[in-house]
């Protein structure tokens, strides 16, 4: 099955508006010059996601934001709604990383209501799912991940469609670690969390879902992670803050 690959960078809590908008103007000219042929997304933090898109506008680079909330509006201070986004327009959401689950407590009820409020607003979704070190350890990885699916997806299974969803893979003992799966371990997994999506809904769409392997992509481990059959891209953290960092993993496809 041919699934294009995509590129995510999740800058997380850093750039200023001027190092954000330098970073995406850059970007955008490299890849301008190259034959692309995975879909790049860049998630800036949220002041900076009008910016970055007016200067990624004449780019294929498509924009996306780090989280939404549930609810449409209301009384949320701080928060950030589906409809919000979809009215920049902001194509993709990142919803379920594992900093949210760890420093907001967000847990699979809550990550599936937002499923459902991007669903509903018509947004791509990047749904991060991943085990702990520990979990990892005591064998539990699998039956974490097939939780986390089912929990996140629970009302959506015939909902799910290979457009408006892909999965991110983000081992949470590899993110900012500077370990990383070895590409036999990301590929058993992915083939897992596909085999899960199946069940889930049907083989066909699982087979159409892109999933992302997120922890500790550089340079140097992009291109043996991504080659792997079941490896349809990356959630980038770190080294999506640095053209020279990003360009080679995309140049990696």
């Amino acid at each position: 099955m041919k699934r294009r690959p995509i590129i995510a960078g999740n800058w997380k809590m850093n750039t200023t508006l001027n190092s954000a908008t330098t970073l995406v103007n850059e970007l955008a000219q490299a890849i301008n010059k190259k034959h692309v042929q995975a879909e790049i997304v860049i998630c800036p933090p949220f002041p900076f996601l009008l910016p970055c898109q007016t200067a990624s506008a004449n780019s294929v680079i498509k924009l996306g934001a780090q989280d939404i909330h549930f609810e449409k509006n209301g009384a949320y201070t701080g928060d950030i709604s589906a409809e919000m986004l979809a009215s920049i327009p902001c194509q993709y959401v990142i919803i379920g990383h594992s900093e949210r689950r760890k420093y907001h407590h967000e847990t699979n009820a809550i990550i599936n209501k937002k499923i459902k409020a991007a669903l509903g607003s018509r947004i791509q979704i990047i749904f991060c799912i991943g085990e702990s070190n520990t979990e990892r350890e005591t064998g539990e990885t699998f039956n974490v991940l097939s939780t986390q699916l089912i929990e996140g997806l629970k009302g959506l299974e015939s909902q799910v469609l290979p457009t408006t969803l892909s999965i991110a893979y983000e081992p949470i003992w590899a993110i900012g670690t500077g370990k990383v799966a070895t590409p036999t371990q990301a590929q058993e997994t992915h083939e897992f969390i596909r085999t899960t999506l199946s069940n889930i809904t049907s083989t066909e769409v699982a087979d159409k879902i892109r999933i992302l392997y997120g922890g500790s992509v550089k340079p140097d481990n992009a291109k043996e992670l991504l080659s792997q059959p079941d490896i349809d891209g990356a959630l980038v953290g770190g080294a999506s803050l640095s053209v020279a960092q990003l360009l080679p993993i995309i140049e990696s496809i």
